[in-house]
């Protein structure tokens, strides 16, 4: 085909806006399923997807559309909205030339619309504006067009208006990408090139990495080179995205499809590779994408140690279809051997668990979460530490700096009281207030990585009637008064439930995990203390009851020292009990430092 005839494009949104809506009614129109086969939210074909009503993984389709008599290739790539998948999006754009910008007419922009925008503007991608959801009783199509001109410059009258769910307009947005999409820049007489955007693992097919052609064409099923890990490979077959896979003969400059490559281990193949032709090989690689920088941590354990070769193979094969997940192998006295998890987001995190739970049949705990920080030791070392158990000694520490963030949210007007609230009590600082129109305002503040990762958004939505919302981005590393909070149960301490909290809030949080813990641990034979400690003092303390048998339930009436005598002896029992007996700690203690604040 010839390239000015192709055309590729992202739908970028806020979360909720109705992008996988969009794409749905854009696959319909154009044909490219059948009537049996389209369901709602077609691309989101993870379970999970579909029952969060989240789109997690960007993912791609090819269609076919005919315009003023010609027939056009247009190659799709929907991408997640959710603040902790902006790496997929990013991903994504990198093989497009342009991008729709859908924006709900009764919300207007949000956060994450602007935060996908910039990135947009960042790859020079066109941007095709779309007014989505007029249909709605509470729709204002003229102000969020008049908000998009005065963002874009795009004049107002000429952005499209839809409803994807009603499949009102729709056509409008393909003309638009028609016209104002520029067709892929790329020469068919080059050695080939193609950028892997995703891979995923099929046990028949070894490793499939889905490609943007960017220069050549690949015939048949020639032998590959991935130019980054040097591996050579025999491609099973090539093909394009239906968005089910479907073989072509060839893949040229400008397309976007998939290569079965046949490769059995995980580690040939990195996301953001360059495959080349064996034969003719390319000189220089594309570009690739930034690594990827974690931001919350946590210890992923098995239930059964047993089962720890089975969760490094899962890890393996998630970690292909996710980039951004990190691991590597760490040990606990409390839990065994496990690893330490890198994760971009508490929802990325909750996304991994689900995932290793249903697709992969595991068994696991999960300890808090954490944050990294930067330790500036006496001697003048600085070290970066994600887990609570590698703090060094205090008397080592010169200072700890805490990560800090940009935040920005925004929310109707009437709400700015409670947001400001919340941000201070988090130990956040505002930095700007900008009024977007009568009734919207966009607050920029400051505040501290680890005081927004667990259920900041969760409490945000709630003080805000789920009208607000916002985006982050790591800022500066700040010194702050840091300490290590340590939980003793029966006098020994459980490292996997240490947290890192600030020193003023340490005594609270303290006084909340001791209670927690109490209504957790089950009853022992023995009384159990469970104990909170910073360094060598203890701050709070519980005890959990020990379970008694009535030893004066056979004696009535008579001498006194009978009964202190059975008293005794049973106390000298439960001295003895306790001196061997061992405290079993149930999963909820593990997840329970997470809901702390919440109360």
């Amino acid at each position: 085909m010839n390239l000015d005839h192709i055309r590729n494009f992202s739908i970028i949104a806020h979360i909720d806006h109705g992008k996988s809506t969009l794409a749905d009614r854009l696959i319909q129109m154009t044909d490219t399923v059948t009537e049996r086969e389209m369901r709602e939210q077609l691309l989101d074909s993870m379970e999970l997807e579909r029952e969060k009503g989240v789109t997690i993984k960007a993912s791609a389709v090819r269609m076919i559309y005919k315009h003023d008599g010609e027939e056009y290739e247009i190659n799709l790539i929907d991408t997640p909205g959710h603040v902790d998948f902006s790496y997929e999006v990013h991903r994504a754009l990198q093989a497009c030339e342009g991008a729709v910008l859908v924006v709900d007419a009764s919300q207007g922009i949000q956060a994450q619309t602007m935060a996908h925008l910039f990135a947009a503007l960042e790859q020079n991608l066109s941007i095709v504006p779309v007014i989505n959801k007029i249909d709605l009783p509470a729709a204002m199509p003229d102000d969020v067009a008049q908000e998009i001109e005065d963002l874009l410059g795009t004049p107002a009258e000429d952005i499209p208006r839809i409803s994807a769910k009603a499949g009102l307009n729709v056509e409008d947005v393909l003309r638009h990408v028609i016209a104002e999409v520029p067709p892929p820049k790329g020469d068919l007489t080059a050695p080939a090139r193609a950028l892997v955007f995703d891979c995923h693992y099929d046990s028949y097919k070894g490793v499939i990495a889905y490609v943007r052609m960017v220069d050549g064409v690949i015939n048949g099923a020639p032998k590959l080179l991935a130019m980054n890990t040097g591996k050579t490979m025999e491609p099973l077959e090539i093909g394009v995205l239906v968005p089910a896979m479907l073989p072509v003969s060839e893949l040229h400059a400008g397309q976007v499809g998939y290569i079965a490559t046949g490769l059995k281990t995980l580690q040939d193949l990195d996301v953001g590779d360059t495959i080349t032709l064996a034969s003719r090989p390319a000189t220089e690689k594309l570009p690739g994408y930034r690594p990827l920088k974690p931001m919350v941590f946590a210890g992923l354990y098995p239930s059964n140690p047993d089962d720890y070769n089975e969760l490094r193979d899962a890890l393996e094969k998630l970690q292909l279809n996710d980039a951004a997940l990190t691991y590597e192998a760490e040990t606990s006295q409390a839990l065994g051997f496990g690893y330490r998890l890198g994760f971009l987001g508490l929802f990325h995190m909750e996304i991994v668990q689900e995932r290793l739970e249903r697709e992969y049949d595991m068994d696991i705990i999960f300890t808090a979460p954490s944050v990294e920080y930067r330790v500036l030791k006496t001697d003048g070392e600085v070290i970066a530490i994600d887990s609570p158990a590698a703090l060094p000694d205090p008397t080592e520490i010169e200072h700890i700096e805490e990560p800090w963030c940009e935040l920005r949210i925004f929310t109707p007007a009437e709400y700015i009281g409670a947001v400001l609230d919340l941000v201070t009590k988090r130990r956040g600082e505002l930095k700007t207030q900008n009024w977007l129109d009568a009734k919207r305002v966009e607050i920029v503040c400051m505040i501290p990585l680890s005081e927004i990762i667990v259920d900041f958004y969760n409490e945000l939505k709630a003080r805000t009637k789920g009208y607000a919302s916002m985006d982050y981005t790591l800022d500066e590393y700040r010194p702050s008064d840091m300490v290590k909070l340590d939980v003793l149960v029966n006098y020994q301490p459980v490292d996997a439930l240490s947290i890192i909290v600030h020193r003023d809030n340490a005594f609270y949080k303290g006084q909340r995990l001791v209670s927690k813990m109490k209504e957790i641990i089950p009853r022992q034979m023995f009384e159990v203390p469970i104990q909170a400690a910073v360094g060598n003092k203890v701050i709070s303390r519980a005890n959990v009851k020990a379970m008694r048998k009535d030893v004066l339930a056979k004696c009535y009436g008579g001498d006194i020292t009978r009964k202190r005598k059975l008293l005794e002896k049973q106390k000298a029992g439960k001295k003895r009990m306790k001196m061997v007996g061992s405290v079993e700690i149930p999963q909820e203690a593990f997840m329970s430092v997470l809901s702390l604040d919440e109360e």
